[in-house]
């Protein structure tokens, strides 16, 4: 794909405009309220696995401990909504989805901090309700 300056659209510009974007959209200005459709977390298919969360060896090497630790918790990112507004995007169910295809959570901050956030506290103990509470008091 050419854009018009002659430039080459790649995958990462582009991932990279998207969670700009996203940013932007979840971003209020000058502290003004955001008037944003209503979030709800999705509940977590019971038969959800982690097989196609991207291997550490085909993501940043900054990002592969937390693809790792999603693999290893599919049954807590499946119930969990991402607030960087790609639910919207086709085939994005849940924080789980940022992590498999093409990997979107290497390259949002949003995403990314979610499932660090979600790794640690389930780590610590703690229900998917209290991580989903924390999720949305930090990133909502």
């Amino acid at each position: 794909m050419e854009r018009t300056t002659g430039q080459r659209l790649t995958r990462r510009s582009f991932l990279l405009g998207i969670a700009g974007a996203a940013v932007a959209y979840a971003t209020p200005l000058r502290g003004e309220a955001v008037d944003r459709p209503h979030f709800a977390h999705p509940e977590p298919r019971p038969d959800v696995d982690g097989s196609k969360v991207l291997a550490a060896s085909d993501v940043r090497e900054d990002m592969a401990e937390v693809f790792d630790g999603i693999r290893q918790i599919p049954h807590i990112a499946d119930g969990i909504g991402c607030h960087c507004g790609c639910g919207a995007m086709p085939d994005m169910r849940s924080l789980l989805s940022c992590y498999e295809g093409i990997g979107m959570a290497q390259f949002c901050v949003i995403c990314s901090g979610e499932g660090r956030m979600a790794v640690r506290l389930h780590a610590e103990g703690h229900t998917l309700d209290e991580i989903r509470d924390a999720i949305d008091r930090r990133f909502g």
